[in-house]
């Protein structure tokens, strides 16, 4: 078959790759290239499932600005499509009065990252919401969440292809190379067109 993008792997990345860029150009024709029997084989079926709300990274990094909206459209995405999560929430706790600043620091990183609902919390406060945890104070971060990616990486899969788009399991790509009659770009802007072969 001839595809005009082809993504290699069809983990949560490329998936969601791959469903954008249909979404963006539905004239081309694209494929996900995935050698496994199933999307999400691996990492992206197996990891800890945590929508992260964006308190570490740096304020200011695209990495902050990224997880902070990416946490919000992840839990409208579970709206919409009927995918269950736990907005349980975070403690990040500190045991140690020589904590406290640091734990203080991380609240103000995560006010300038836009993190909503943050607060500190005390001791009585902690053993309210978690009362197994000690602590002398603690970072209370309640739109942190849990999802299981699987199920999210499974319905960008059916999104992709209810767009037109075509997924090929049981397909290692083992080799490409750049299709020697290629122009040196197109009018579409692609400029190297490759060939992708795999092993069957």
């Amino acid at each position: 078959s001839s595809f005009d993008v082809a993504v290699v792997g069809a983990g949560i990345v490329g998936l969601a790759a791959a469903r954008e860029l249909i979404r963006r150009h539905p004239s081309l024709a694209f494929a996900v290239l995935e050698k496994e029997q199933e999307p999400a084989h691996h990492q992206s079926g197996r990891n800890s499932g945590v929508i992260h709300s964006g308190i570490y990274y740096t304020p200011g990094s695209l990495k902050a600005k990224l997880c902070v909206q990416g946490a919000a459209l992840c839990y409208k995405y579970c709206d919409q499509k009927g995918i269950p999560y736990k907005q349980c929430g975070k403690l990040i706790v500190a045991v140690e009065h020589d904590e406290i600043p640091r734990l203080k620091a991380l609240y103000e990183r995560g006010l300038q990252n836009n993190v909503p609902g943050l607060k500190l919390i005390g001791a009585k406060e902690i053993q309210e919401k978690e009362p197994f945890c000690r602590g002398l104070m603690a970072l209370d971060s309640p739109y942190t969440g849990i999802v299981d990616f699987k199920q999210v990486a499974q319905s960008y899969a059916r999104d992709f292809q209810e767009a037109g788009g075509t997924i090929l399991t049981d397909f290692e790509v083992t080799n490409m190379e750049m299709a020697k009659e290629s122009s040196p770009e197109s009018e579409d802007g692609l400029k190297y067109p490759v060939i992708v072969r795999n092993k069957k």
